[in-house]
């Protein structure tokens, strides 16, 4: 049978809660079904509530897009979810609150600070690896600079873009040294030398980006790491197809030569 007849949907996880009103979030519609038309292929996106986060019924999803627009209702919900991800090599990208929670739950479970806490849910914790802006960064636009080689530089093939921001929150610069210590590498930061993007070099895909790409993509410009997050979940589900067939074939050798 060709490959095309037994290929299955690629599905993806928007994790946190819509709102219509809050520009990235259509964006985000808007930015996959532009990437969509790019690479040729459907996929299936689908907006899970944090509070309705279920950590079997993530097993269905070729990828996770951790939402901007925390706080979520479910803060241990979404760090489980990402979690999940960072763990079993699912595609995920976190933006703007995605970002500052794919951060929280390396804190906490890869650094090894399990009080690593976010200021928008406990402003007083004693460490805080997400702090208060002073200045927000609500609706502007920055220039950044990638880590020549990194796989977001590899992503723009550039070393620099523009791109434009909706959080008031970002990484606390009294815990920079220490995300330094661990296996992500800060690959991406403003003209001020501040930590906007974060990847983790060894993973399918796993990128955090304190800006919000998908408001600046076009139906005749989709931005490259939507494209590029949703290709790694294409590759992600064709692979699990793989491995079904193969081991499909294996038991039936099995079952044939008993």
């Amino acid at each position: 049978m060709p490959a095309q007849a037994t290929r299955r949907m690629t599905e993806i996880a928007i994790l946190g809660e819509f709102n219509p009103d809050f520009p990235p979030h259509p964006a985000t519609d808007g930015a996959i079904r532009h990437s969509c038309e790019q690479l040729r292929r459907e996929i299936r996106s689908k907006w899970l509530s944090t509070e309705d986060i279920r950590l079997d019924s993530l097993e269905q999803y070729a990828g996770i897009w951790v939402a901007p627009g925390s706080p979520y209702k479910s803060l241990e919900k979404k760090l489980g979810a990402i979690r999940h991800a960072r763990e079993n090599r699912i595609p995920c990208f976190g933006t703007c609150g995605g970002c500052q929670h794919i951060i929280i739950e390396y804190a906490r479970n890869v650094l090894g600070y399990e009080d690593a806490e976010h200021a928008e849910y406990d402003p007083y914790a004693s460490n805080l690896f997400i702090s208060s802006l002073t200045c927000s960064l609500v609706g502007r636009e920055m220039v950044l600079r990638f880590v020549p080689g990194s796989k977001v530089s590899n992503i723009y093939g550039a070393v620099e873009a523009r791109e434009r921001y909706y959080c008031n929150f970002g990484v606390n610069l009294d815990v920079v040294p220490l995300l330094k210590q661990g296996p992500m590498n800060v690959v991406g930061s403003d003209d001020e030398g501040e930590i906007r993007v974060l990847e983790l070099p060894d993973h399918p895909f796993f990128i955090a980006t304190l800006f919000v790409p998908q408001t600046s993509s076009r139906p005749d410009r989709p931005h490259p790491l939507v494209t590029a997050f949703l290709k790694a979940a294409i590759e992600t589900q064709d692979g699990r197809r793989v491995t079904t067939v193969a081991n499909s074939s294996t038991r039936e050798g099995e079952s044939h030569h008993a």
